[in-house]
């Protein structure tokens, strides 16, 4: 009997001695990394008990980049998102290796478009102005896929709700940090707004249009899942859904003030455009629909005709129509205070159309457009902003028409598979597939005024095929077996 108690004890002095140095370890560091240590134990912990931590964590974590890399006692080697996402990567190939001694990939017919166009982006390589630049940039579109993968290969096995969370939990601490900024946090003067009242809201992103895109595309997701939960609880009755409701519309009120706070313009009219969607989708009967598309036109011509909205906003698109339709050379036109932002953005498209010139059908090279700017620049406009303020323009002048039709052919193809979660029967699935389908319809509009895969939110994207995907599976095995 005490020959067995002997190796257990052993044991456990050997646990506590462990853990005594640890400690002591964390206590002769810096209170900072100390708590980063923490953290990080208990993250790695908690990943290895369920995989759907380190995805979480790497979806709130991964906008935090540039704040971090600013901020930050410690200079990571890489970015945390990069990190993060790198490390979520090897544990789900692990886990799968260990579970079932190979890896089972989940068939997402939604990759199809992607995968045929990061080929057709891998292509500008043959003329890539910069190859290091086209190879950093097709990584991001292949951790696009990875992650897709990975969130598919979960929702498979616990639903789509933690999905769901994960999404709206990162774009919701994004908005308490942007709330934070507008209420006077920033401190950064060239933000003022409203008469110097107030900031322009920017999370951690360092800029407010990037910040205001994350809103906007998290944003349909929120209100789609909200519109589930609602028909779900008239539906079933149960309490469970009104609570969910609740939780969903006050996530979506906090988004949506995040995006009210950002300013942005393209932000807004991207959400316009989601918001259009959620209304045609949502109801079973497109007459409902349109009904209701009517109604809101009607109510905002109203309002502005009325003189019901605030000048302040009706002010941020004063100059909607020059800047989407009034495209001119503007080389030599002479630039003040006003026109400023408007010839800066028109001089990066010209930019665009100048590199789409020289390399026609292949581009500059998927991501070069900073590293080719310097040969196409304007003379009064030598600095290269990194992409063209245009993404469709953006993907001519780096992957050329090619490309371009490939981007444009992805797009197609994503919105008329996605449609598919109209015939969903579970009624919260399908709020949160059309919520997809807005959040789609938003990048689609506000890519006419900027680039969005930025700052990690790629991963976020990824995210979002990989929840779309398994509900597009779902309505393709149900209609299978009937």
């Amino acid at each position: 009997m005490h020959s067995r108690l002997v190796p257990w004890r052993a044991r456990a002095s050997l646990a506590w001695l462990s853990a005594a140095i640890g400690v002591g370890a964390l206590a002769a560091l810096p209170l900072e990394l100390a708590w980063l240590s923490l953290a990080s134990i208990a993250l790695a912990v908690l990943s290895l008990i369920d995989l759907r931590v380190a995805v979480t964590a790497t979806l709130i974590l991964a906008p935090m980049k540039t704040l971090i890399e600013t901020e930050a006692a410690v200079r990571l080697p890489l970015d945390i998102g990069q990190i993060l996402f790198a490390y979520t990567v090897g544990l789900w190939l692990l886990k799968q290796i260990a579970a079932q001694r190979r890896i089972i990939l989940p068939r997402l017919s939604v990759l199809v478009p992607l995968s045929v166009f990061i080929f057709v982006a891998a292509l500008s390589l043959l003329t890539a102005v910069s190859v290091s630049a086209t190879l950093n940039e097709l990584i991001k579109w292949l951790q696009m896929a990875l992650m897709a993968l990975i969130v598919a290969a979960l929702c498979q096995e616990c639903g789509v709700g933690w999905a769901l969370g994960a999404l709206l939990a990162a774009a919701a601490v994004q908005a308490l940090i942007g709330l934070y900024q507008f209420a006077g946090g920033s401190g950064a003067p060239h933000l003022w707004i409203l008469d110097y009242r107030y900031f322009r809201a920017f999370g951690s992103f360092g800029q407010p249009n990037p910040f205001g895109a994350f809103m906007g595309m998290t944003l349909p997701l929120a209100l789609g899942a909200a519109f589930g939960a609602f028909s779900a609880a008239r539906s079933q009755g149960k309490a469970l859904w009104l609570w969910r409701t609740g939780a969903l519309s006050g996530a979506a009120g906090l988004i949506g003030a995040g995006l009210l706070a950002s300013w942005s313009r393209g932000a807004w009219l991207g959400f316009a455009a989601a918001l259009v969607t959620l209304i045609l989708l949502l109801p079973r009967r497109f007459w409902q629909a349109f009904v209701m598309v009517a109604v809101c036109v009607a109510f905002l011509l109203l309002a502005i005709i009325g003189g019901m909205l605030p000048n302040a906003l009706l002010a941020r698109f004063s100059d909607f129509a020059q800047d989407l339709t009034g495209f001119q050379d503007v080389r030599g036109v002479p630039i003040n205070d006003a026109n400023y932002a408007t010839v800066e953005r028109l001089a990066h498209w010209q930019a665009a159309l100048s590199m789409a010139d020289e390399s026609p059908w292949l581009g500059v090279g998927f991501g070069s457009y900073e590293a080719a700017y310097g040969r196409h620049a304007l003379v009064n406009w030598p600095l290269a902003l990194g992409h063209a303020h245009n993404y469709y323009l953006n993907v001519l002048a780096e992957t050329g028409a090619l490309g371009l039709a490939a981007y444009l052919g992805m797009w197609i193809a994503l919105g008329a598979l996605g449609l598919r979660v109209r015939l969903l029967s579970d009624a919260f699935a399908r709020g949160v597939g059309v919520g997809v389908l807005g959040a789609w319809a938003h990048i689609a509009v506000h890519s006419l005024f900027d680039k969005l895969f930025v700052n990690n939110l790629f991963l976020h994207f990824g995210a979002m095929l990989g929840l779309i995907g398994t509900l597009v599976a779902t309505v393709n095995s149900s209609t299978q077996r009937a």
